[in-house]
């Protein structure tokens, strides 16, 4: 019996936002990864042991990015997308859990480290969860926009982190109808 061996792929591409450059990436079947270029943890769920396609030609996309770029397009033009193109959020079952609280952030609301915290706890029987936790997670997120870590803000209302920038995540508040004060310096 011959044995093959499955290669698997890595599809990236570029999306050009109004606030920078965006990487997408999939796995042909989900998306994988949203990063803005160059943010902290930028193509962290990568796999390593997948081969890399980078492409630019919308024909030979796989149709999980083709959806991707619809949404992002909808989103950019400053519309409420109505559909969710296929995720595949890799990561502990701790940030599993705070990716799915983020996903449920109302478009135009938002929500602070501690009431993710509390809604955990709760979620899971338990007194508490960590704020500081929930933070490292949310700041952790590999699909960002389409799973809302922009719209987690600080116990006093204020900007605090956002691994694709305070002015991003001001920005993208900003678009969705939310003013706040960042606390970080705009570069």
């Amino acid at each position: 019996m011959e044995v093959t061996e499955t290669i698997m792929t890595n599809f990236l591409t570029h999306y050009d936002s109004p606030i920078g450059s965006i990487t997408l990436a999939s796995d042909g079947m989900a998306l994988t990864g949203l990063w803005f270029d160059g943010q902290r943890h930028f193509g962290e769920t990568l796999r390593s042991e997948h081969a890399v396609v980078e492409t630019q030609s919308i024909a030979s996309l796989p149709p999980v990015l083709n959806d991707t770029i619809r949404w992002l397009d909808t989103y950019f033009s400053g519309g409420i997308p109505d559909f969710t193109p296929p995720i595949m959020l890799r990561g502990s079952e701790f940030r599993q859990a705070v990716w799915r609280a983020l996903q449920n952030i109302p478009y135009g609301q938002t929500m602070t480290y501690s009431d993710i915290a509390w809604q955990l706890a709760a979620e899971q029987g338990i007194p508490k969860v960590s704020a500081r936790a929930v933070g490292g997670a949310v700041g952790h997120n590999p699909i960002s926009l389409i799973v809302p870590c922009h719209r987690v803000i600080g116990a006093d209302g204020s900007l605090t982190g956002y691994a694709g920038g305070i002015e991003r995540k001001a920005w993208l508040l900003g678009m969705e109808g939310q003013k706040h004060e960042s606390r970080a310096p705009i570069n």
